[in-house]
């Protein structure tokens, strides 16, 4: 990457109506995520990790490890009906629930309109260089087929990541962020999307 040149990061956001989305929303749960969702709030870059453990973990590490951008923040979470949202922004227990009531798909309109504005917004703010890096799924047209139009050929994805889980994505992304060592970044478009099972990782020290 050439130096000035700007790498944003998309992450796919966590399944907000699943098992430990419920420890959230149950009255009376006294762990200290739940409280704070209950008296203020918290970022959903740490409710989303709290939701899908590993895998979320793995890319907001990454993403803030190796983000570069001139202004504003460099990690942007695909939140179903707020579309592209900084991690740190602070989301309650009624936001939450108004999240996991919009389904992510392309003919969702509540899904896609703020989508599509953000994502259009984002590819006005790119010049030269710059690239959008997605650190979510590309094996269905969820999240490309939604943001790609808008970026004109910029939007890319970690190759090492076909074949690959979401567990072992997010302990990859770790690793990758224990070492310094960037992943490599293709662009969508026309890329093999899907592969052979790669080899398990090594245990993290």
């Amino acid at each position: 990457m050439k130096n000035g040149s700007q790498t944003i990061f998309l992450l796919s956001p966590a399944h907000c109506g699943g098992r430990r989305a419920q420890l959230l929303f149950r009255e009376g749960a006294a762990f200290p995520l739940a409280v704070r969702m209950r008296d203020e709030g918290a970022p959903i870059g740490e409710v989303f990790a709290f939701l899908s453990g590993l895998y979320f973990r793995g890319k907001l590490a990454y993403g803030r490890a190796f983000a570069h951008r001139a202004s504003l923040s460099g990690v942007l979470v695909i939140t179903p009906g707020l579309g592209l949202i900084d991690p740190d922004r602070i989301v309650t227990l009624a936001d939450l629930r108004a999240i996991a009531e919009v389904g992510v798909a392309v003919d969702e309109p509540r899904y896609r309109a703020p989508l599509e504005e953000h994502a259009a917004a984002l590819a006005a703010s790119l010049a030269g260089d710059d690239r959008v890096v997605l650190l979510g799924s590309i094996a269905t047209g969820k999240y490309v087929d939604v943001i790609e139009r808008h970026l004109d050929g910029r939007l890319r994805f970690p190759v090492e990541f076909v074949g690959r889980g979401d567990m072992s994505r997010g302990g990859l992304m770790l690793r990758c962020v224990e070492s310094r060592q960037e992943l490599t970044y293709v662009p969508i478009e026309g890329a093999v999307r899907h592969g052979p099972r790669p080899p398990k990782l090594e245990p993290l020290r």
